[in-house]
């Protein structure tokens, strides 16, 4: 028999939120776990694992579907973290078998784009929708991959990486170790290089982002600049609006999509970046598609989203 409540687990290098969502994707609780204390994985699936049933007992609910868990290098088909780089704890982290010590459910294993892709199909924008890409843009670029209604995830259970697809050859140097990756020019951490690279460029400009210490300089402080018209901000927007737009135009090309959804903090921008995305993906889009795909802003609330993605991997089954 299925229950209508799940468990969605965002394990982030910093904190691990944890969510006990209702069927009609409600977040009805929450508890927060700090991810960076602990060295010891079976230790910290225990403490996650008691945090569960705290929520449980407190919102009276007797069972759940499953736990979703989106976790850095975190595969599908093994539910293994697999050498995280942003964790305390190193290796291959076999999570079903830590938690089936404790809770004797299902465990379903991601990386947060494939969560996130997961939540908007089954919670959010999506629903209905067979084949969407999903970009998650934050401090990295992440994506996922939906086709005939199911997540893509390759032989290896880590396809779907368009942030390291090579936007442009010998370009910025990326953490993957390769250069010129989509990420390193449309995350937020690329967009603050853009805006660095510019009042280089331009070393007479006086505007708002002259006045903040480089050193202190925030995607978000471009972002805000570029709402109130700085034309600097606006250029640096301008600019990752086209290179998103191309790497758009490239994901439809192979995956035919109804849809590209787009979340994250830069997204928050809105307008700024979003008309020259649009601007960008219709004019780099092939003929062949021109019309059928909407670009659209992801509908999972921004504070919940990443529990409902991971909650939604429960379905994923």
């Amino acid at each position: 028999m299925t229950n209508i409540y799940s468990i969605g687990i965002d394990i982030g290098g910093t904190n691990t939120d944890i969510g006990l969502v209702s069927a009609d994707g409600c977040c009805i609780a929450r508890k927060n776990l700090p991810t960076a204390k602990y060295h010891d994985a079976a230790l910290y699936v225990a403490d996650i694992c008691e945090a569960i049933k705290a929520m449980m007992n407190e919102e009276c609910v007797k069972a759940i579907d499953g736990i979703g868990v989106a976790a850095p290098a975190g595969n599908f088909y093994t539910g293994c973290i697999e050498n995280a780089t942003n964790l305390n704890f190193k290796g291959i982290i076999d999570l079903p078998a830590l938690f089936h010590k404790h809770l004797d459910v299902p465990v379903t294993v991601s990386n947060d784009a494939n969560a996130a892709a997961y939540g908007e199909l089954v919670y959010g924008g999506a629903k209905g929708m067979k084949h969407f890409v999903m970009f998650t843009l934050g401090t990295g670029v992440g994506s996922g991959i939906v086709v005939d209604g199911k997540l893509v995830h390759g032989k290896t259970g880590g396809a779907g990486e368009l942030g390291h697809a090579i936007l442009i050859p010998g370009g910025r140097p990326c953490g993957c170790g390769r250069q010129g990756c989509l990420e390193t020019y449309t995350s937020a951490t690329g967009i603050r290089r853009t805006a660095l690279e510019l009042l280089d460029q331009h070393p007479d400009y006086k505007g708002v982002l002259s006045q903040i210490d480089k050193e202190l300089l925030t995607s978000k402080d471009v972002g805000d600049a570029a709402k109130e018209g700085d034309p600097l901000a606006l250029e640096v927007f301008e600019k990752t609006g086209q290179w998103l737009g191309i790497a758009m135009a490239n994901a439809v090309a192979f995956s035919g999509p109804e849809a590209i959804f787009l979340m994250g903090g830069p997204v928050k921008a809105g307008e700024v970046l979003l008309k020259p995305v649009r601007e960008s993906f219709k004019k780099n889009l092939c003929f062949v598609y021109d019309g059928s795909v909407e670009v659209k802003v992801s509908e999972l609330p921004d504070n919940e989203a990443a529990i409902l993605g991971a909650a939604a991997l429960t379905k994923a089954r």
